[in-house]
């Protein structure tokens, strides 16, 4: 697809710059009054989240066909709110949440990682729905809580990653499938010692609490500029290596990596599973869905993706589109001489603009979920 509607921009509230209608309205997707109801609840019944959680129906198998598309919704808590050209488009919340949900109810996708502000929203978001009699969107996913997000993005101190949101008991607590870690080695830096044994700690607290751990892994170089990625596949995989083996066991961990050229290396380097990574937003959803092609050609050790921006914030395409185009080829495209990209390519037009008024049909939010004021 390489029609002006897929080339064209995205403003800041998520519509086509010169576009005569949006692909995907994340104002319309979710209405105000729902927000309000979402506030509403934070106020007067926050433990509704913890009900809602209470009552999700879990999966019974983390990864039924062995692959997982999950989507990835962790980066404001590290101040990385840019998508795109907007910097601020991570910012809004209900235009987030708009479109987390937009994604989590395509099919094919697996589940959600997320930090607990975040995960909150949804399972209180999630809680006005099934009172409505809607379908709640986290159940049967996988549920994915992150741990450390204390190496803010651009700080002096990003190395030294510490463990700032889920802790493993919390993750317990909410019934969640796993936790994520991420640790960024830089062997100039003394602060990657400290995040490396920590996480380290952590794995073992999850498996000790049969929690599956997703650890993001890739070496960095700081320089004038911030730390700049180092994303050859020697480094990728050193990187793997180091990260396969932290931990007192590896049998209840996946590798998170970036996919570049020669990615084949990389995922020759360890025989855990690995699931990539989606990273800044790409000019165009084509080339994010020919990387992921890519990258399950890579070897048997590639498993599938865990994207955020690439599909919730896709340039000029609506996000559940997308994420069942995604969808496609990490549970259909092995083996596939093209990875599944044709089929993909299949899918974004079939499911672009289908179910956008799954929020809107149940009319107003339940009023008896909100005391008067």
């Amino acid at each position: 697809m390489t029609t002006a509607r897929a080339r064209a921009g995205v403003g800041p509230r998520g519509r086509r710059a010169g576009a005569i209608e949006p692909v995907f309205d994340p104002e319309a997707y979710l209405p105000p009054p729902w927000f309000d109801a979402l506030a509403a609840l934070r106020a007067h019944q926050p433990d509704a989240a913890a009900t809602e959680a209470a009552a999700r129906v879990r999966r019974r198998r983390l990864a039924p066909d062995g692959r997982l598309l999950i989507l990835a919704a962790d980066h404001p808590a590290r101040m990385v709110t840019r998508a795109g050209t907007d910097p601020l488009a991570m910012g809004d919340r209900r235009i987030l949440l708009a479109r987390l949900v937009r994604v989590l109810t395509a099919p094919g996708v697996d589940g959600l990682m997320a930090t607990p502000d975040i995960v909150d929203d949804l399972l209180l978001l999630s809680h006005l729905v099934r009172l409505r009699g809607g379908h709640a969107w986290l159940d049967d996913k996988v549920l994915i809580g992150c741990m450390n997000r204390g190496g803010l993005a651009g700080s002096v101190f990003e190395l030294d990653d510490r463990m700032t949101a889920y802790t493993p008991a919390g993750l317990v607590a909410i019934g969640a499938d796993g936790a994520k870690l991420m640790v960024r080695i830089e062997p100039a830096d003394p602060a990657t010692a400290a995040t490396l044994e920590a996480c380290a700690r952590a794995i073992d607290a999850c498996h000790a609490r049969t929690l599956t751990v997703f650890l993001e892994t890739y070496a960095v170089q700081r320089t004038a500029a911030g730390l700049r990625a180092r994303l050859d596949a020697e480094s990728l995989v050193q990187a793997a290596c180091v990260a396969a083996a932290l931990g007192t066991s590896s049998a209840h961990t996946w590798l998170k990596l970036p996919y570049r050229p020669g990615f084949e290396r990389v995922a020759a380097a360890t025989s855990l599973p690995i699931l990539m990574l989606g990273g800044d937003v790409r000019e165009t959803p084509e080339a994010v869905l020919e990387e992921f092609a890519a990258g399950m050609r890579a070897g048997p050790t590639v498993r599938g993706v865990l994207a955020g921006r690439n599909i919730s914030f896709a340039p000029g395409e609506d996000p559940r589109a997308m994420a069942a185009a995604a969808a496609v080829i990490v549970h259909s495209g092995a083996g596939r001489a093209d990875g599944g990209f044709s089929d993909a390519q299949g899918t974004l037009e079939a499911e672009r603009g289908r179910g956008l008024d799954l929020i809107t049909a149940l009319g107003e939010p339940p009023a008896s979920a909100v005391p008067p004021p």
